[in-house]
């Protein structure tokens, strides 16, 4: 799965000359918390967000009324407080690179670009959380069955799928997690996991979840 295949492109961005005041609008009108600043020709020049504002806002400690801290936000324009060295990725990256850039910067969203640094999409935590919902088929009808594998050999898989085409089952989605064990992951079109459980035992797996 690749970047292009999850990220947003109906984005909103913004002008570097556009107010914090009505960044903050944006934010309220559209329920989310970053903008990308382009230029005229739609490359990416900045972010804002409001994690950015609210560190260049002056706090309740400050002898500044509201009426007079709504005008500075009124009259600032983001250019003065955008993040400047923005991470981006490109759309026909895996999808596991964008995860693992987000995770190593702390950060919650990579603008998408392309040649030129032109803005073409954004890809959010929300839209890597839902691609691994759907890989997993978690909304999908079915059973979801994990085994445990003790012995960990080259054709486990194709073994498994077997008993499964024999029996008529169809396989949805699978997945294979190791760590300090493996465990095969699958969800089938059937509903009556036990009966499915039931013929992986009888040849010799050990299922350890039906759902």
């Amino acid at each position: 799965m690749y970047v292009k295949d999850r990220m947003k492109t109906d984005i909103i961005s913004i002008s570097k000359e556009i107010k914090i005041s009505q960044a903050l609008d944006i934010f309220a009108s559209n329920d989310f918390h970053r903008l990308p600043v382009v230029d005229n020709n739609s490359r990416l020049i900045g972010l804002i967000t409001e994690g950015v504002i609210k560190a260049h806002t002056p706090s309740k400690a400050t002898s500044l009324s509201i009426h007079e801290l709504n005008y500075l936000l009124s009259k600032t324009s983001v250019e003065s407080i955008m993040i400047t060295d923005v991470i981006t990725i490109n759309p026909d990256c895996l999808l596991e690179e964008a995860a693992e850039l987000m995770m190593k910067n702390d950060i919650g969203c990579l603008p998408v670009t392309i040649d030129n640094n032109k803005l073409v999409g954004i890809i959010t935590q929300k839209d890597i959380f839902a691609a691994f919902v759907d890989l997993l088929g978690y909304h999908d009808s079915g059973s979801r069955i994990v085994i445990k594998i003790d012995q960990d050999e080259i054709g486990v898989l194709a073994k498994i799928a077997k008993i499964m085409a024999d029996n008529n089952i169809s396989i949805s989605h699978l997945a294979v997690y190791r760590k300090s064990q493996v465990h095969v992951v699958m969800r089938v079109d059937m509903m009556d996991g036990q009966y499915v459980a039931n013929l992986l035992t009888a040849n010799g797996y050990l299922v350890v979840d039906i759902n």
